[in-house]
């Protein structure tokens, strides 16, 4: 595909993430959150185009900083979400205009570091972007699921023997 076609093709999928996570999603009660970014992780990491051989140095450092927006990118996508529990026990997440706003900032960070490759010479290929999304993705469901797990669950039954005060008597 042409620069162009890669181009329209990202600005849709990222229009299409940022819609879907603005609407209600049920929130996964599986334990196994982190396999499919732990699977991303891995396949970066295999891919011999993961650090330019020609600017080593660069190239790492540029790794490593695209890996910090990405967790950064993450706790933040993960931490203005509105999370809460439906009265059938499901947890429900939705994406606030604060994770409009972090997706924004995740993505001029991401053209910057990218500018800066270009200007330094460093060829980032697909295995840094991989990785740079493993680590939003696992810190995004890490934290999505320990702020699940801490909402207490609905309470099904009346509270019975609980003495009202006498000023409470006359509303009732």
């Amino acid at each position: 595909m042409s620069g162009l076609d890669n181009a329209l093709v990202i600005i849709a999928v990222v229009a299409l993430v940022v819609v879907r996570h603005l609407s209600a999603e049920r929130v996964s009660g599986d334990r196994r959150w982190w396999a499919p970014p732990a699977v991303l992780l891995f396949i970066a990491l295999r891919e011999p185009e993961l650090v330019d051989p020609d600017h080593e140095i660069a190239s790492v450092v540029l790794l490593c900083v695209e890996l910090l927006v990405g967790v950064a990118a993450g706790a933040g996508w993960a931490w203005t979400m509105r999370i809460w529990r439906a009265e059938d026990g499901s947890v429900w997440s939705r994406g606030t205009k604060a994770t409009v706003l972090v997706w924004i900032a995740g993505l001029g960070l991401r053209a910057a570091l990218y500018g800066t490759a270009v200007l330094l010479d460093v060829d980032q290929g697909t295995p840094t972007l991989m990785a740079a999304l493993a680590a939003t993705l696992l810190v995004r469901r890490g934290l999505l699921a320990r702020r699940a797990a801490g909402i207490p669950a609905p309470c099904r039954e009346p509270v019975v023997g609980v003495a009202l005060r006498p000023e409470w008597k006359d509303r009732l």
